[in-house]
């Protein structure tokens, strides 16, 4: 028993020594638990406020995104270019410093200045502009037709004065040939000629009659007598029409200013021309000789008061009649 006893005070001894460095190991291990906790909490400290200081950070991140487009969309807007395209809108060199904010900020307002002069923005203008260049293409496409046609236009007049003075002057010759005949004719004697004056171009000039009766210098017509006046437009009408003959010729009062003499050669020259040209000559006359030269004679009589009456006398018919009786 005092072996025994012996044996189990020494194991008592060595398991008090084992409880004794366990113990040291547990207040140990409970410091290093204690440490590690701190530790822990600190560490979840530290990454809350990093979380904190992330979160902080997109949403500045996330400002200076919006913050970036809003500007990009204001570049765009105003000056319609990339913002890495400002610097050559500026007329700024990229080598070189940047101007002072200050002298940017003047010249900003200069251009601000000038554009509000201008007056309000069209934002149309782009749109009318397209319009106008169209319309502009369609009128000068329609200018080079007019220039082309006025060109046409100018040559066929052209043209039509050659011919025209042409025929103007084929005209005025075979007139002038005929007056000067029959001129020559009514006033048994002396000479006369038509003349172009005022221009060199035959359709721009004027028209003289030059007369020089029997016994009288050459003079214009207006120099003339009454008589002789109307012996000339008498000879001009009827050159004027032996060139153009007509199948009918209505002559009204054309002997009035004349005396015997010069009536009875106006019915010779009225009857050769209607034998020559087969053209029928109605005449309004009251003279005497004009009407006893007449084929035919047609008047008004009034035999009762207010009641008018044609008459009408065949001569030629009457002339034979006598002849027979």
């Amino acid at each position: 028993i005092a072996a025994r006893r012996e044996s189990l005070f020494e194991a008592s001894a060595a398991a008090e020594s084992r409880r004794r460095e366990t113990a040291d190991a547990l207040v140990a291990a409970e410091r290093a638990v204690e440490a590690s906790t701190k530790e822990l909490r600190a560490m979840e400290a530290s990454l809350a406020d990093a979380r904190e200081a992330r979160a902080r950070r997109e949403g500045i991140v996330e400002q200076v995104a919006q913050a970036t487009a809003a500007l990009v969309a204001r570049i765009q807007e105003r000056l319609s270019c990339r913002p890495e395209d400002t610097l050559a809108v500026a007329e700024v060199d990229p080598g070189q410093a940047l101007p002072e904010k200050s002298q940017m900020q003047m010249r900003v307002d200069r251009l601000v200045r000038e554009r509000d002069t201008m007056g309000p923005v069209n934002l149309r203008a782009e749109i009318e502009a397209n319009e106008i260049e169209e319309k502009l293409g369609n009128i000068r496409s329609e200018r080079e037709d007019l220039i082309a046609a006025i060109a046409r236009l100018r040559q066929g007049i052209a043209g039509l004065n050659r011919e025209g003075r042409e025929r103007l002057m084929e005209a005025f010759k075979t007139v002038d040939e005929h007056f000067q005949r029959l001129f020559a004719r009514l006033f048994g004697g002396g000479r006369a000629h038509l003349a172009l004056t005022g221009s060199d171009d035959p359709l721009e000039a004027g028209l003289e009659i030059m007369a020089s009766p029997p016994g009288k210098k050459l003079q214009t017509l207006t120099l003339l007598s009454g008589g002789e006046q109307a012996l000339t437009a008498l000879s001009l009408l009827f050159a004027v029409f032996l060139s153009n003959p007509a199948p009918v010729c209505v002559l009204d009062e054309v002997d009035a200013p004349l005396d015997d003499a010069n009536v009875d050669r106006f019915c010779m020259l009225l009857t050769d021309i209607a034998a020559e040209t087969h053209t029928r000559f109605v005449l309004i006359t009251h003279h005497r000789l004009t009407m006893a030269r007449m084929d035919r004679l047609f008047g008004v009589t009034m035999a009762e008061r207010g009641v008018s009456q044609l008459v009408s006398v065949d001569l030629e018919a009457a002339e034979a009649l006598r002849a027979t009786g």
